[in-house]
């Protein structure tokens, strides 16, 4: 039942507040952006069978590790931003010191592969290490470039998580 102005409210009536609109934009934190990231990627390795596994203590350099039988890859998690037709991938750490902010690189020690967590988009991305080797970023293209350059261009359509894992298990 529409209620009149002036008129009391009751249980069950539907009052406008207002016809104006509101939307609400979350901004999530960096902290919060990685949590959301590695669950995502644990949520896909899980779909496809694959045990998955997190560190009990702190001090590692990757996130989770994969267990594709019998092989074991540690996967250090990742927000991929998006920026344009481009998913930017930070390829190091990052930390605030006394002294200011600390960026590191990971190295073939540490990690097997950056997974990464497209929000934007809601799609997850495996990368091997051997494509990571001394970058501090990665770009995944998602529709062509407006000068068509193929050469040199990461697809994000060929780092698709899933399909990444599939191929890592064999038949």
């Amino acid at each position: 039942m529409e209620r009149r102005s002036g008129d009391r409210a009751r249980s069950g009536d539907r009052v406008a507040l207002s016809d104006a609109q509101t939307t609400l934009e979350v901004v999530l934190t960096t902290d919060q952006k990685g949590a959301a990231a590695e669950l995502a990627i644990a949520h896909v390795a899980a779909d496809l069978g694959l045990g998955v596994f997190k560190p009990l203590t702190d001090g590692e350099r990757y996130d989770l590790i994969f267990d594709l039988r019998p092989l074991l890859v540690r996967v250090q998690c990742k927000w991929a931003a998006l920026s344009d037709d481009v998913l930017i991938v930070r390829c190091r750490s990052c930390r605030r010191t006394r002294s200011g902010l600390v960026h590191r690189g990971y190295t073939a020690d540490e990690i097997d592969a950056i997974a990464a967590y497209a929000g934007d988009i809601g799609r997850c991305f495996f990368v091997p290490f051997e494509l990571l080797a001394g970058r501090s970023t990665l770009q995944l293209r998602l529709a062509p470039s407006r000068n068509n350059q193929r050469t040199g261009i990461n697809w994000a359509d060929d780092f698709d998580l899933g399909a990444r894992l599939m191929a890592l298990l064999g038949p």
